[in-house]
């Protein structure tokens, strides 16, 4: 994996507010960040969101990364639905457009599971992805995670049932880069 891009996962800061924006509103990715129907999100109905979360959220409920390359803010990658006492936790990551299809996101993932595991103490991570998401899938492939199973025609994406792929990793299958 020595060809990755050079990927920097840090401390979301208030300068990111437009990054998060961006991603919460992108209709083309909707069905694939949110099981909600698409809609037009403006800027205050969005920050009213986000005062509600953060209301309603502890530190253990996620822990969330801007993800930066280039010295430039271009997605997020999350851990997010903690179980404490089975040690595992489900992954996420939201890239802006023009930072998809180039190795960023498989970088950030591979980094997300090593913070997850090294550094939270995870035993195993889970994620899903729309089966149509082929360069999604491919990242997490290279990452190390493994089909698990398929929910079949369970979301509606553009138009159309898609299924939904389950992939997860282990501690014990994870290969640490140090």
């Amino acid at each position: 994996m020595s060809d990755m891009p050079t990927v920097v996962l840090r401390t979301p800061t208030d300068d990111d507010a437009d990054l998060f924006f961006t991603i919460a509103a992108d209709l083309e990715t909707w069905e694939e960040r949110s099981p909600s129907a698409p809609a037009p999100l403006t800027r205050p109905t969005y920050e009213a969101r986000r005062a509600r979360a953060a209301e309603s959220d502890s530190a253990e409920d996620s822990v969330t990364f801007v993800v930066e390359f280039d010295g430039r803010a271009v997605g997020t990658a999350s851990l997010f639905e903690f179980d404490p006492l089975a040690r595992h936790a489900e992954a996420g990551i939201s890239l802006t457009p023009d930072a998809r299809g180039r190795g960023i996101g498989t970088a950030a993932i591979t980094q997300l599971v090593e913070f997850a595991f090294v550094r939270r103490n995870l035993r195993r991570i889970h994620l899903q992805a729309i089966a149509s998401n082929t360069g999604a899938i491919r990242a997490y492939e290279k990452a190390g995670f493994v089909l698990e199973g398929r929910q079949r025609e369970h979301a509606w994406v553009r138009g159309h049932y898609e299924d939904i792929v389950r992939m997860g990793i282990l501690r014990s299958e994870h290969h640490s880069p140090t």
